[in-house]
């Protein structure tokens, strides 16, 4: 599950680089090499995310990625040995970019109804911006791999489950304080919330259907409405409230 510890242990990974006990001894050059050799495979990992959650991981080759950035197909099998390495890298470069596009913003919200509703408002925003040009990058990998046995199936199974798990876990932070409704299913919440963002996730891009978002988060208001006791609609907007914000935001895009 998605917590504050391994969020910031996941984000000091994206930054630090690791040392070495014989870091010292190294010479200036070797480190040089390593440090063109991390930004050569980040460079790499940035095009596939974007190259896959349009045309698929099965659409990621070494071929496909050295036209994309050109490259020569033997400089990028110096990185990435396998089709197979290549896309679990890709996926887990894809994790990290939701970690910091949607958890840690969602968990900067107090715990219980008002991270809740932050994890599904800044989910929308996170595909209706266009982070990775395909959408969700894992709506559509689990689309493609969901009956396809094999290690990166494994991988996207457990990364799916990870923010279902953390739906269900703040569905009861909520109720433990007091804000939803204890008879409420936690996990039959999180799973109408989640129906709800890939619903929104396949008319935005099937359909171009930028309203989808405004609809998605009207239906998990209501549902989050209907559960909440008299001290969580106090942190909810109401209605009226997000559809004057949808409107502003409407406005916006088209200047």
């Amino acid at each position: 599950m998605f917590s504050k510890t391994n969020v910031r242990a996941i984000l000091r990974a994206m930054t630090v680089i690791t040392k070495s006990t014989g870091a010292e001894t190294e010479r200036p050059s070797a480190q040089a090499r390593k440090a063109h050799g991390a930004r050569t495979r980040q460079t790499i990992l940035e095009a596939a995310v974007d190259i896959a959650s349009e045309e698929g991981l099965e659409g990621l080759s070494i071929g496909r990625l050295a036209s994309e950035l050109s490259m020569s197909k033997s400089g990028l099998f110096a990185h990435f040995g396998s089709k197979e390495e290549l896309q679990l890298a890709t996926v887990e470069t894809a994790r990290a970019v939701f970690i910091r596009e949607v958890i840690t913003p969602a968990f900067a919200a107090d715990r219980g109804l008002a991270r809740l509703w932050k994890l599904c408002d800044v989910w929308l925003e996170y595909v209706r911006g266009e982070v990775f040009r395909g959408g969700c990058f894992f709506a559509a990998a689990a689309a493609e791999f969901d009956g396809r046995p094999g290690s990166v199936r494994d991988r996207v199974a457990e990364i799916m489950k990870e923010w279902l798990t953390t739906l269900r876990r703040s569905v009861a932070e909520a109720q433990e304080a007091g804000q939803l409704d204890a008879e409420a299913d936690p996990a039959q919440l999180a799973f109408e919330l989640h129906a709800l963002e890939m619903g929104a996730n396949w008319a935005f891009q099937l359909h171009d259907d930028r309203e989808a978002f405004t609809r998605a988060r009207t239906a998990m208001l209501e549902r989050l409405r209907r559960h909440a006791t008299a001290d969580g609609l106090k942190l909810l907007p109401t209605l009226a409230q997000r559809r004057g914000r949808a409107r502003v935001t409407r406005g916006k895009s088209k200047t």
